[in-house]
């Protein structure tokens, strides 16, 4: 089994990013989980026709002990297998501490030995490392970590203090960085930029995300673009993002 966690800076269409992923490793055969760790509980919208899933946390407020694997673990397009850490109640409690909440009941459900998939994809909120945000870099949940951006300042800010906190994990046997996705929003000389920061990062630039109104359609149909603008050009960006993924990432037996 392959872990990844996908981080990046809000807004800058790692959601996105991760959806078309896995829609795209599902469409290789593979079975592909991913999970959404984001107050917003909007990961894996995409792949499920537009429409939001119960939450784990919401769940477990709602049915406690009687929490099923059904109640927080649904189908979405090609098969893949989707779940959302959702958050707390707005103004009380830590978001991180809801996704670490999220992750010990999917272990205590022990749904990675029942779903079996071929690969776990974290999709993590990075503005802000810490907590439980951290939790798949610093507890073996992840094997790998990839970096959504774009040229833009605080999308680089975010991504080398994402950088900074794989590093100071990595000595410990946990994840290591796998490399930078560029989401492209073509603001000038924006290639160069990135390439300019994955240098001073201290990593690689692994695939060119360029911008789109395909994304767009495909969202508002409720969907991938897979799915939903199938002739676009950007199948074949996301099908060689995936076949990178699985070079660049290592199976194990965990």
């Amino acid at each position: 089994m392959r872990k990844i966690a996908i981080y990046g800076k809000g807004g800058i269409g790692k959601s996105t990013t991760t959806s078309h992923l896995s829609a795209a490793l599902a469409g290789m055969g593979l079975k592909v989980m991913q999970v959404g760790c984001d107050p917003k509980a909007d990961s894996t919208k995409g792949l499920m026709g537009g429409k939001r899933i119960p939450t784990v946390l919401d769940q477990l407020r709602e049915k406690q002990d009687a929490l099923r694997l059904e109640d927080i673990v649904f189908e979405g397009y090609g098969g893949v297998l989707c779940v959302e850490s959702g958050g707390p109640t707005p103004g009380i409690g830590c978001a991180g501490r809801g996704i670490i909440s999220a992750f010990e009941k999917l272990a205590e459900l022990e749904a990675f030995e029942i779903y079996r998939p071929d690969i776990v994809i974290y999709d993590v909120l990075g503005d802000v490392v810490c907590g439980g945000f951290a939790m798949p870099i610093r507890e073996g949940y992840a094997r790998e970590v990839f970096i959504v951006s774009s040229g833009e300042m605080m999308a680089l800010y975010a991504a080398d203090n994402i950088a900074r906190a794989v590093r100071n994990f990595s000595s410990r046997g946990y994840a290591q960085l796998a490399g930078l996705i560029l989401n492209a929003r073509n603001i000038e000389g924006e290639r160069e930029i990135v390439a300019r920061a994955v240098q001073e990062i201290g990593t690689e630039l692994v695939a060119y995300v360029p911008r789109s109104g395909d994304i767009q359609r495909a969202e508002a149909s409720g969907g991938t673009v897979f799915e939903c603008v199938p002739d676009s050009p950007l199948c074949g960006v996301y099908r060689e993002l995936a076949e990178t993924v699985l070079r660049l990432s290592k199976a194990n037996t965990d």
